[in-house]
């Protein structure tokens, strides 16, 4: 039997996927599973490794029975996902933590604040390359550490949502370069977890994996993982990357001086540049194929939408429906606006914000909600590239990633808001194909990325600003921007 495909499996926050792929980048099959996330309090957010991996194991054997021999054909397989969430195995191999805090769970705001207070973070840049935030695992592992001690002590192993699958797959830990960069536990001179960082939090070395390369071989299929997903035992597995630099990859973005609108259940806005950039307000990943990723991050991207559909419909209604209804409404939604902080931020003066819909009259329709709601994370995103470009960033055109996408009128509104053009890639699963790239190095059938990079990535069109939405459109940001320094003086006077 030929091995002519490669399995790339992708865990979202909002939904596990699987994805059979050519050689040459073309998607023969794709299956998906939703996802919810549980919120026990406000800017908390938790999931279950064990769900993820019944999820993943579903969209496994749907996708491969979709081609005929569909598991014997494949060659490599590689897994990314959502980043961040801090999962931790014990001696066993089970998670210590029925459910585990994610890349958007706030819950160590005042352990953040507490160590800001207490070290000089601009000193620790060099070392880790980011600002202190409630994002990184190594204040999620503290805060476990501090809040549920016996997990802590029971864990032997930490993994990221894509090293958990992984490990279910092979019986092997590790995690990659680009996740590592994300921990603020790594050494980005060293290229080794840092002893200082470490010493500082008060955390256990012992506890972290290994670290390679996206590409590298992980291991192969066990026998038992094989039996549960209907795949062939020994099949070569990658160390895999999380999704937004798969995504990267995958739609192109791998030189710098070039930005990408990510979007899925965030959006991320990114421009890779040699350097880390230095800002408290602006993160630093290193990419797959060399450099780093300089990004500012939307936490209710997508999600937002998700939330609009779950409260306005209860779900009864499709994405393409509220997308119809929202170009009913024109641009600027008649001064309607929204503040898509549903789950607060990361990165922020006050990482506490709250969402709100601002300027509402009865004369709004369910049009207008939804137009506003994909506003509002265009104006929230546009008001980040405000930050990149005071430190010098310049965005003369974005390459647009992941679902978000493929949303015409989306791109459009985006496009308007952020004054820049937006280049659409002819493969919008832009993190499928770059992990099936993975998978291919790992495999051996692919030993060189920026090669398959070159041959697979194509655009298939530009959508530019709208001229007449534009100028109606930088009346309504600076409102926003107003709206949202004014609002920063009530949010401490919600209940935690």
């Amino acid at each position: 039997m030929k091995e002519d495909l490669l399995l790339a499996i992708d865990l979202g926050t909002g939904s596990a996927r699987a994805a059979l792929v050519t050689e040459a980048g073309k998607i023969v099959a794709f299956a998906a599973q939703e996802l919810d996330q549980t919120i026990p309090h406000f800017a908390w957010s938790q999931q279950s490794p064990r769900t993820w991996w019944k999820a993943v194991v579903s969209s496994i054997r749907r996708v491969t029975a979709e081609v005929e021999h569909g598991a014997d054909r494949i060659a490599g397989i590689a897994a990314c996902g959502q980043m961040h969430g801090t999962v931790l195995i014990d001696s066993a191999g089970e998670p210590v933590l029925e459910e585990v805090p994610l890349w958007n769970d706030k819950r160590t705001r005042e352990l953040v604040d507490k160590f800001l207070q207490g070290h000089d973070a601009d000193a620790l840049v060099p070392i880790v390359a980011n600002p202190p935030t409630v994002a990184w695992p190594a204040f999620k592992l503290a805060w476990i550490k501090q809040n549920q001690p016996k997990a802590y002590h029971a864990a032997r192993t930490l993994l990221m949502p894509k090293d958990y699958i992984n490990f279910k797959l092979t019986g092997r830990s590790r995690t990659d370069f680009c996740e590592a960069s994300c921990s603020y536990m790594f050494d980005v001179q060293k290229r080794a977890w840092s002893p200082r960082i470490l010493a500082l939090l008060g955390l256990d070395p012992d506890k972290l994996p290994s670290i390679s390369s996206a590409s590298d071989l992980l291991g192969t299929v066990t026998e038992e993982a094989a039996q549960v997903t209907g795949l062939r035992t020994g099949t070569p597995v990658a160390v895999g990357a999380g999704d937004f630099p798969a995504a990267l990859l995958g739609s192109g973005v791998t030189q710098p001086g070039m930005g990408c609108d990510i979007t899925g259940t965030s959006t991320l806005i990114a421009l890779l540049a040699e350097r880390p950039v230095v800002d408290p307000k602006i993160s630093n990943l290193q990419c797959v194929i060399g450099g780093w990723a300089a990004f500012t991050i939307v936490d209710a991207g997508g999600d937002a939408i998700r939330w609009a559909r779950t409260v306005f419909h209860d779900q009864a209604c499709s994405y393409d429906q509220m997308v119809s209804m929202a170009e009913a409404a024109p641009a600027g939604s008649d001064q309607l606006l929204f503040l898509p902080y549903l789950n607060a931020e990361r990165l922020a003066r006050k990482s506490n914000s709250r969402a709100q819909l601002f300027g509402l009259t009865s004369g709004h329709s369910a049009a207008h909600l939804h137009r506003a709601v994909m506003e509002g994370v265009a104006f929230a995103s546009r008001r980040n590239m405000e930050l990149m470009k005071s430190r010098g960033s310049r965005f003369d055109r974005l390459i647009a990633a992941a679902g978000g996408a493929k949303s015409r009128l989306w791109l459009e509104i985006k496009a308007s808001i952020y004054d820049c053009p937006i280049l659409i890639p002819s493969e919008s699963e832009c993190g499928v194909l770059g992990c099936a790239m993975l998978a291919g190095c790992a495999a051996g059938l692919f030993s060189n990325l920026e090669a398959v990079v070159s041959q697979q990535v194509r655009y298939d069109r530009e959508i530019v600003p709208n001229a007449a939405w534009s100028e109606r459109y930088e009346k309504m940001r600076l409102l926003f921007d107003d709206l949202y320094e004014a609002s920063e003086r009530y949010w401490d006077r919600f209940e935690s």
